[in-house]
């Protein structure tokens, strides 16, 4: 029987969802704690990829089996069996031909930032720490540059062996939301703590003291494509791209003329539709 199930996952101790020689993969170890609980040899199957350090708030993965464990029942199974940064969340029999990675329609990434002065131990494992105030309007002008069918070459890393570099972003979403401020008498910031909802683009306000999380839905992504997205906004938000220049970068297909590619610890996986 074919069962579907969703799984999170801290990737921070793992070079990433598939078995590598190099290191311990997040499939590794479910796979050998669904062995262990359902009693036979289990091979999981996920939605995608997701690179050494990269989060999943909600990976969807299938398997075979053939036990009599009651399906309600599997999560607990398998999770006695798991480390504390891995946890099957949901389980259920699959649709029939189901399969995990084939099906998917669209997926949604989030990369998590926080802007402040001094760096916010609670989280560093999960953001990317950003010293300046940004232009949230700069960066929501370039996102919609991003947004669309497009030849996203420019958002690829080196090393990619994939020929078609054609995607459709559905969406590219910034949600701000204030740092709590703490430790500090006196404040002389260039920004200001803000939430999205209140930001209004004809005064063109920085952002400061907050946490900027970018969420980007999509048929399908580039090697390092999300971490691309984000560092590119980053570079709008600074000043140092404008949405004249990300524009360009999508219709040259120049991966030089984009943002930088930022650290994997900040990226998350939302969201697998079918």
């Amino acid at each position: 029987m074919r069962y579907v199930a969703v799984i999170s996952y801290f990737g921070a101790n793992y070079v990433g969802w598939q078995r590598q020689l190099n290191g311990l993969s997040v499939q590794e170890v479910l796979e050998k704690a669904l062995s262990k609980a359902l009693g036979q040899d289990v091979q999981a199957t996920a939605s995608g990829r997701t690179d050494a350090g990269v989060h999943a708030l909600a990976q969807v993965v299938h398997f075979d089996a053939d036990t009599s464990v009651p399906t309600d029942k599997i999560p607990f199974a398998v999770n006695a069996y798991l480390p504390s940064d891995v946890s099957v969340l949901s389980c259920d029999v699959a649709p029939e031909g189901f399969h995990a990675r084939f099906q998917a329609k669209r997926k949604t990434y989030c990369y998590k930032l926080y802007l402040s002065r001094h760096r916010r131990p609670i989280l560093e494992q999960t953001h990317e720490h950003i010293l300046i105030p940004l232009d949230y309007c700069a960066m929501r002008a370039a996102a919609d540059e991003i947004e669309g069918e497009h030849d996203f070459k420019c958002f690829e890393a080196t090393g990619s062996i994939i020929k078609n570099t054609v995607r459709t972003v559905y969406s590219v979403d910034i949600a701000v939301s204030p740092l709590e401020s703490v430790g500090e008498v006196f404040s002389n910031k260039d920004g200001k703590a803000s939430d999205s909802a209140d930001i209004d683009c004809q005064k063109s306000d920085k952002i400061y003291d907050c946490v900027v999380e970018i969420s980007v839905t999509g048929n399908g992504f580039l090697y390092n494509m999300v971490r691309i997205i984000a560092g590119t906004l980053v570079y709008a938000g600074m000043g140092k791209l404008s949405a004249a220049d990300v524009r360009r970068a999508i219709d040259v297909g120049d991966r030089t003329l984009a943002g930088k590619t930022l650290p994997a610890k900040g990226l998350h996986l939302l969201k697998v539709v079918y």
